[in-house]
């Protein structure tokens, strides 16, 4: 993969398993220095191993990215290293799939601190490091829970709305500090999220075989990071139209919301949102 990211300090949660490992993988194979985390260090080895045999420049950490402090300090371990953090990427999240009344209250608070709370301690903890650096990027994790309900994934629906919502309403105030707050979906089928080691490789070929590989969708990310801080922000995109969009026209492709996302008019609507929000609530 081209090194779009040679040099770039990135941080990644829920880097153990499915899109999250594969986002840290391109990110790792397109230059970046990647601080992968996870609260799963066996699953966390697994991943970084195979990011070394990349040749990624990788660390690895054990987070709870429900823990602020802790968030903070992994931060501060980008920013001491290389001096700088250019993107967070928040991939951790709990989906137990069960109904809303067979969930005790410890675990849908628990769901949320790790998905909706995850993505806000990671702009919290970058915020001021982003700042002085004149700009960053802070990615989260979108999916059709986003703006849909499913049974059994009450907690995490509403993880998702929550980041979205909260993606919106930041991204206008962190214009003048030129940070991007944004939401990428996978846009194509991959892996369950909720789907272990064991549980994949008990899974038939037949059915992995329908997984697009998490790492190329990744490539969605390498993209976004490499755009200058605040190009885009508080819109939502999907990592399956930009990985065919890379593929057809190569990484300098011509914006437009069909080619970054599979719901275009939201983009559209984000984006005229975000221009004219000064003169409607001025």
């Amino acid at each position: 993969m081209e090194k779009r990211l040679q040099g770039k300090a990135v941080l990644v949660t829920g880097a153990a398993l499915g899109f999250g490992a594969g986002i840290a993988r391109a990110l790792g194979r397109a230059g970046a220095r990647v601080l992968a985390t996870d609260v799963n260090d066996a699953n966390l080895a697994r991943s970084v191993a195979d990011m070394k045999s990349d040749g990624s420049d990788v660390v690895s950490l054990h987070l709870d990215a429900a823990d602020l402090k802790a968030f903070q300090s992994a931060v501060n371990q980008v920013v001491s290293k290389h001096g700088r953090i250019d993107a967070i990427v928040h991939a951790g999240v709990i989906m137990p799939l069960q109904a809303w009344e067979d969930t005790p209250e410890e675990q849908w608070w628990r769901e949320m601190r790790v998905s909706f709370g995850g993505y806000m301690n990671g702009a919290r903890a970058a915020w001021e490091a982003m700042k002085r650096q004149g700009g960053g990027h802070i990615i989260g994790i979108a999916s059709g829970s986003s703006f849909r309900g499913y049974k059994n994934e009450v907690v995490y629906c509403a993880g998702k709305h929550a980041i979205e919502g909260f993606i919106k309403a930041l991204a206008l105030e962190a214009v003048p500090y030129k940070i991007s707050l944004n939401a990428v979906g996978p846009g194509k089928r991959i892996k369950p999220t909720a789907l272990g080691w064991d549980q994949i490789q008990r899974t038939p070929p037949a059915v992995r075989d329908q997984w697009f590989d998490a790492a190329e969708l990744g490539k969605a990310f390498v993209w976004l990071i490499s755009q200058p801080p605040g190009k885009y922000t508080g819109l939502r995109f999907d990592a399956g139209p930009i990985y065919d969009t890379i593929t057809k026209e190569g990484w300098d492709f011509k914006f437009a919301p069909e080619k970054v996302s599979t719901l275009p008019e939201d983009v559209k609507y984000r984006m005229n949102w975000h221009a004219n929000y000064d003169k409607v609530n001025g």
